[in-house]
Parts: C-alpha cells; structure tokens; sequence
C-alpha cells in the first residue's frame, strides 16, 4: 500500500491552500511549475548539505514536502476552478518526472555518489513510467506497488531531517544520504517491476 492511496482522504486539509490561492489568481499550472521550483531548490538545498554544511538537508526536507503538498494542491485546484484538462495532467507529470530527476541529482551531486544517482533516478522514473504506461494500453493508471511517489518524497523528506544530526555516521564509506539513495534504486526498479507484472497480468 502506498500513501498516494491516501490521496482522496485529505481533501478537506486542501481547502484553505485551494481557496488561498485561488484567491490571489493562481492556476493549477502555475502551482504545478511552483511545485517544480521547489524541487529545484530542494535539489540545491541537498548538494550544499553535502558540500558546505549538513544544516542545508533540513532546508532541502522542508522544500521536498512543501513540493509533494503542491503536488496534491494542483489538482484540486484544477477541480475547484472546474478547469481540469488533459492538458493540465500531461504538464504536472511531467514537472513531476523532473522534480523527481532534479532532487535525486542533488542528493548525488552532494555527495558525489554519481553512479548511485543514475541507479536511484532510473529506477524513479521507470516507476512512474510503468503506472501511467498502463493507463496507455488501456488499463486504470496504477498507482500500486511498493513505494509510490507520495511514500517516496516523505522517505526522502524524513532522510533529510536525519541526514543533519547523522551526518558523520557513514556505515559501509556510506552516509545516510548514501544509503537513501541505495533504498531508492533498489526500491524503485522493484517497484517498477511490480507494476509491470501486475499490468501484464491484467492484459491477459
């Protein structure tokens, strides 16, 4: 079970930022290229944590939630102002699909474990691949599998928060963001194939 299943669960915490920024002209697109900044400072957040000072994960952990929290706003948004479009859902996942590029290229970037980088970004994107591929040969997009997006940002969120008092502790040469980033290619290529079996199945 992942936490995107959670997704219709939370509605009602949605209000005040649907109606806050519906108030101040803001659409689902531009939240959505919102979310995507905070990405990308979150990515830089996380490559200064590993260079200059550990103090930055805790920004780049603060940056990483706020972005997944947008993520859930656009859409709502999108409902509220009745303007959801198929043009709308194709520009979120693609941000999305950059976000999550550019944050775990910061997390490699700072501490210069590039080769994990590729592993950990290749197996996030084949996640998402294989949910919305599904959706492309005719089935529901499947959300399922081990770790979805919603568990993925809250485990790096959460890793970021450690990363600061756990900084030195490097079991293995490997720091904590070391190992999240050895948790997300493994997870990830594992999840993706999860998604692929289950949609080969249905298509049977």
């Amino acid at each position: 079970m992942t936490l995107d299943q959670f997704r219709p669960y939370i509605s009602r915490f949605l209000d005040p930022f649907v109606k806050g920024f519906d108030r101040i002209g803001m659409t689902p697109n531009s939240v959505s290229v919102l979310a995507f900044g905070m990405a990308a400072a979150a990515a830089v957040a996380f490559m200064l944590g590993g260079r200059a000072d550990p103090i930055w994960f805790v920004v780049a952990a603060v940056l990483v939630f706020v972005n997944g929290w947008l993520d859930i706003v656009d859409g709502a948004l999108a409902r509220e102002q009745g303007v959801a479009s198929a043009g709308g859902d194709l520009l979120d996942h693609v941000l999305d699909r950059y976000a999550d590029i550019v944050i775990i290229a910061g997390l490699a970037a700072g501490i210069e474990r590039y080769f994990l980088g590729f592993l950990a970004v290749t197996g996030v994107v084949m996640t998402s691949y294989l949910g919305t591929q599904a959706q492309a040969v005719g089935l529901d997009r499947v959300y399922g599998g081990l770790v979805g997006r919603a568990d993925r940002l809250a485990i790096i969120g959460i890793v970021g928060f450690l990363a600061y008092p756990l900084w030195d502790i490097a079991p293995a040469d490997l720091t904590v963001i070391g190992w999240l980033l050895v948790f997300l290619a493994v997870v990830g290529h594992f999840t993706a194939l999860q998604r692929f079996f289950y949609s080969w199945s249905a298509l049977d």
